[in-house]
């Protein structure tokens, strides 16, 4: 018999970071050249607010279209390539430890891990790859004929979105929503933890916390963040760990048989001048 196939859906900013992931690139932005001061200081200040409310549907709102407008003109490879560069710097260490090992329980009872956010697909995408996930959902700004984004978006994975995008995952690839886990810390997440049988509230805004209580769904606070470098290479092997395993793996066996034949023959030696 084939059991149906789970899956645990994770909110990226505040569930498995304590930040906003995309307020977070203003100041590689800035040095790069592509934000004014006066922007990089309107960003620190929207993540100062990010961190200490939370943010409702009409901030999220505003950031979109300040995004949108931020962004319009710029050449998608080059922001690509400033994010692939400096991700890691900008969100270490700001990754929640006890998302990590939600992660990895989930992956060694066989269930997939998806990263459902609203952030853009050019900063989500390169996180995900050092979470070892199976998939992404996230924004996609649309992108004109010459490379450089339009000021418009193709996608928004906000609210009820979200929601249709994983019913949608779901039903490509067999994944049994009754069975499978959501987290997230928004209220604006709502369908999403309707969406699936074991719904989990993170580090919860105010109106969260209140629906999660009165509908029972357990509550988690994470609190630990952790050096992401260190802790992603360790929780999520690629092939030059597997390489160098490897080869360790070889050279103590290596080792072993040397000792072995130089004690067969020290025990030779002894045996012919007794």
């Amino acid at each position: 018999m084939v059991l149906p196939m789970e899956a645990a859906f994770f909110d990226l900013d505040k569930t498995v970071i304590s930040r906003s992931s995309t307020l977070a690139l203003s100041r590689p932005l800035y040095r790069a050249g592509m934000v004014s001061r006066g922007q990089l200081l309107r960003g620190a200040y929207a993540q100062l607010v990010y961190l200490l409310v939370g943010a409702d549907e009409g901030k999220m709102e505003r950031l979109k279209e300040g995004m949108l407008q931020l962004t319009k003109g710029w050449d998608r490879a080059q922001v690509e390539r400033l994010v692939e560069e400096v991700i890691l710097d900008v969100i270490d260490p700001y990754v929640y430890a006890e998302a990590l090992d939600l992660m990895e329980l989930h992956r060694s009872e066989g269930r997939r891990i998806y990263i459902v956010s609203s952030s853009p697909e050019e900063v989500v995408r390169p996180l995900a790859r050092h979470f070892g996930v199976s998939g992404v959902i996230a924004t996609r700004a649309a992108i004109g004929a010459d490379g450089r984004y339009t000021g418009e978006l193709e996608y928004y994975a906000y609210g009820a979105e979200k929601a249709s995008a994983v019913r949608a995952v779901a039903e490509r690839t067999g994944i049994d929503l009754s069975r499978s886990f959501a987290y997230t810390d928004s209220a604006t997440d709502l369908p999403l933890l309707e969406t699936v049988g074991n719904p989990v509230a993170v580090n919860p805004d105010k109106e969260l916390r209140k629906a999660a209580e009165e509908h029972g769904w357990p509550i988690r606070d994470f609190h630990q963040p952790v050096r992401m470098r260190t802790r992603i290479a360790s929780a999520v092997p690629g092939p030059r760990a597997s390489v160098t395993a490897a080869l360790a793996a070889a050279c103590v066996a290596a080792v072993l048989v040397w000792v072995v034949l130089r004690s067969r023959a020290a025990g030779r030696r002894a045996a012919r001048t007794s």
